[in-house]
């Protein structure tokens, strides 16, 4: 059985969440950003369901700071519709979000969604040039040193790897990645491929040859070089 973090300083929320998803998987609570924190660097868990309204440490400095050392799926929760806001969680590293109150079917389907992109992942491996895509092991490394990648950045380099010299627009993008969202834009997937250049230009592969970008279409990883 899978478990799944949940984090929110609401007590009333936390037996709500556990109440609907205990019978599919093991629910951890915990009702403090801090403590999801250390309770993460010291167990596994397989998602994270994150309130972002939290007194001291809200859910958005949380999901920053679990992104450093972690590529847990992050959902979040939030009772804010703005736009503004789902874009700024999704650019941080959240996987998904789901606003309150939240319809208990959705909320279900969007968990499954992710496991279900997880397993379709962990069937492949990908080696370009040193590069290592391990969707078995969910990580990427070059050269043997490991990148510290989000799981939207993973998927979407994965994608890209998997079909080499194919333009995707940032639509396509949007619907595959992020399972048409509909508070998804084509900045935030710029925002994801700025970040996957950034962090395999950290480590010394010259991205820049090979994830182009494809003006007024979209992306695409170039094989030939």
């Amino acid at each position: 059985m899978k478990t799944i973090l949940l984090v929110d300083d609401e007590a009333k929320m936390l037996d709500l969440l556990s109440i609907y998803l205990s019978p599919s998987y093991q629910c951890i609570k915990v009702s403090s950003g801090a403590e999801a924190i250390s309770y993460i660097e010291d167990n596994h868990v397989d998602l994270i369901l994150l309130d972002i309204m939290m007194p001291e440490l809200d859910g958005w400095n949380t999901c920053r700071r679990i992104r450093a050392f972690s590529d847990v799926p992050v959902i979040m929760l939030t009772a804010r519709n703005e736009k503004e806001d789902i874009v700024k969680g999704l650019q941080i590293g959240a996987d998904d979000y789901v606003t309150k109150p939240f319809n208990e079917a959705e909320l279900l389907a969007r968990i499954d969604a992710i496991f279900r992109r997880i397993k379709t992942e962990n069937k492949t491996k990908i080696e370009y040039k040193e590069l290592l895509w391990d969707g078995s092991a969910h990580e990427l490394s070059y050269r043997g040193h490991s990148i510290q990648i989000t799981p939207k950045e993973f998927s979407l380099l994965g994608l890209l790897l998997k079909n080499p010299d194919k333009v995707f627009s940032r639509t396509h993008l949007i619907e595959t990645i992020w399972e048409s969202n509909a508070f998804t834009e084509d900045r935030t997937v710029d925002s994801h491929i700025r970040n996957i250049r950034d962090k395999l230009r950290q480590v010394g592969f010259p991205v820049d040859l090979y994830l182009t970008t494809v003006w007024g279409v979209g992306y695409k990883w170039i094989s030939k070089n």
